[in-house]
């Protein structure tokens, strides 16, 4: 887990549903009173899910998964025209 590329630590994951989960962490808490930060689910940080800090419970955490918000504009790639993929160029 990670708060801006500033601030890691270790943890154990001991619970997970599709809006949150329950960690076990490393160390000190004090950094998360922000109550955002990134838990990254990979070596390389690929993979990753934004957190809500709702509960702490001594070395133990809950959080809430936070959703990207739906953009309101295609992207490029996604975009039809005649009920066909737009290509790029003009």
């Amino acid at each position: 887990m990670g708060v801006a590329g500033t601030w890691r630590r270790g943890c154990i994951l001991l619970d997970v549903s599709q809006s949150g989960a329950r960690l076990e962490v490393d160390g000190t808490l004090d950094v998360l009173k922000a109550q955002e930060f990134f838990l990254v689910l990979s070596s390389r940080g690929l993979a990753f899910r934004r957190c809500e800090l709702v509960r702490v419970d001594g070395t133990e955490i809950g959080v809430r998964f936070i959703e990207e918000r739906k953009r309101k504009t295609p992207r490029h790639s996604e975009m039809r025209i005649g009920g066909k993929p737009a290509r790029g160029g003009s």
